[in-house]
């Protein structure tokens, strides 16, 4: 009986061994064809890029989009707000914790022809967030451009700083992005029409002493915004931007010194805004400023760290914020 059922079932059993070999077969065919054209897509990424530098890129229109930038009342957020009002953007909205800096700049919008609307927020504070969220879509409509730009610095050690204020820190730089995006990205996923951007700093990729809390945040930051950027892959419509600007002059990192100034001279908060609102029109996900910046992050994974400390030291990255006293 039992060689009876074995051969009855043979047929079957046959027959399924040879449609997982078949299947089998199908797949490696399938994986030695990806492995082949993996190669060959990196290859035309590399051209295209490179193409995309020497050829002046195809700007996006930026007339139907509502612009909210926090931190807009002053520094790199003041100049954001110029800058995308010089670009023909629909509205833009403010947020800010001081009131005065905050009316200051949407008057200033107002006399450039575009509209302009502030709230006061502090982006630390995430029942706040989500509570003005909701009453810029209420009073403005659907923000479909959101800058993170919102950040202070304490500048001190770590054994010399306050505790609450390297929790400020955090806060500030760090989640009040997550509770940003988490406001306003869901909307846009709706409209597949969107764009988040990170105004980060190369501080992020390369810590200073004397900035312990600024540096720690922004890391952070960089790598949310990285593992966002990546989410968004297969989310049509809606992209992200970071930016990793060198030291800028602002009142928010005044009397920060490196040793040699004329070689490596602070940013200016006009280009950083200039360049930032670029990258959004031409869909850019990451920019470093300047270009040398690339090659300190190709330093960092290649030199050892003796050689990386004296770079340091030569440079004065390394007592540069010895003579800090920007605003906390």
């Amino acid at each position: 009986m039992k060689g009876i059922a074995f051969l009855s079932l043979s047929p079957w059993f046959c027959g399924g061994l040879e449609e997982n070999f078949a299947w089998e077969k199908r797949m490696i065919w399938k994986w030695l064809g990806a492995l082949l054209l993996f190669p060959v897509q990196m290859v035309y990424l590399v051209v295209k890029a490179a193409v995309c530098l020497v050829l002046p890129p195809k700007l996006r229109d930026l007339s139907r989009e509502n612009v909210l930038v926090t931190g807009g009342g002053r520094g790199i957020g003041r100049h954001l707000a110029r800058e995308f009002a010089r670009r023909g953007v629909k509205k833009i909205i403010l947020w800010g914790r001081t009131e005065k800096c905050l009316k200051e700049t949407t008057e200033e919008i107002r006399m450039m022809g575009t509209e302009c609307h502030y709230f006061i927020c502090d982006v630390g504070n995430r029942e706040e967030v989500y509570r003005q969220a909701k009453a810029v879509r209420e009073k403005v409509g659907d923000i479909t451009i959101l800058v993170n730009n919102a950040a202070v610095v304490h500048g001190k050690s770590l054994m010399d700083s306050d505790d609450d204020a390297l929790l400020k820190s955090q806060h500030i730089n760090t989640l009040g992005q997550f509770w940003t995006t988490k406001a306003f990205l869901p909307r846009m996923l709706e409209l597949q029409n969107g764009h988040i951007v990170c105004l980060n700093s190369v501080l992020a990729l390369s810590a200073i002493p004397g900035a312990i809390d600024y540096c720690t945040s922004k890391a952070s930051s960089f790598a949310f915004m990285e593992s966002l950027t990546l989410g968004l892959l297969d989310c049509p419509g809606v992209n992200a931007t970071t930016v990793l600007p060198f030291h800028t002059s602002t009142e928010m990192f005044q009397g920060m010194r490196i040793r040699f100034p004329s070689l490596f001279p602070p940013l200016k908060p006009e280009t950083v805004a200039r360049r930032t609102v670029e990258a959004v029109q031409t869909n850019q996900a990451f920019l470093l400023l300047p270009w040398t910046m690339h090659v300190l992050v190709i330093l960092k994974s290649i030199l050892p760290q003796a050689a990386l400390e004296e770079i340091h030291k030569f440079s004065g990255s390394y007592t540069c914020m010895n003579t800090f006293k920007g605003r906390t």
